[in-house]
């Protein structure tokens, strides 16, 4: 009986203290990726800003935005141009992380161009990105957007 009663009390204490899960998080936001050259050049984004950089082999760069709650769709754009080097992009969303994507996932060389879409939104709050220098000869200048 004694027993009983401490595991109880146990098991009350532990619920008290997990907090409680919210309906927005992880499964509500379900992402699609694809690579972003699907699109017409109608739908192809202007972006602002864009943001230049450089990269070594085994540096990583980070970038952030806000994403807001009634937004569905993110474009990024990371660009290098030099196919000799390669690049990876991994993106953080509040709720999940996405990737890392290389080089050859689009289909466009020197160049990662995705298309990140939710039917019930994107999770807001602050997304961020990791660029890393996978295997880069001296230095390679890039070129990040996102809209």
């Amino acid at each position: 009986m004694k027993f009983c009663r401490i595991a109880t009390v146990i098991i009350i204490i532990a619920a008290l203290l997990i907090p409680a899960v919210t309906a927005r998080e992880r499964g509500d936001h379900r992402y699609i990726v694809t690579p972003a050259k699907e699109m017409t050049i109608e739908d192809s984004p202007s972006f602002t800003p864009m943001t230049d950089g450089s990269i070594r082999q085994g540096e990583t760069d980070w970038f952030a935005t806000y994403i807001p709650a009634d937004k569905t769709e993110l474009i990024i754009d990371l660009d290098w141009g030099d196919t000799s080097n390669s690049l990876r992009l991994r993106i953080y969303a509040p709720d999940a992380v996405l990737g890392p994507y290389y080089d050859a996932y689009d289909g466009v060389d020197g160049r990662i161009y995705l298309r990140i879409k939710s039917s019930v939104g994107l999770h807001p709050g602050t997304w961020q990105f990791e660029v890393y220098g996978h295997q880069v000869t001296d230095t390679q200048d890039y070129t990040i957007a996102w809209r």
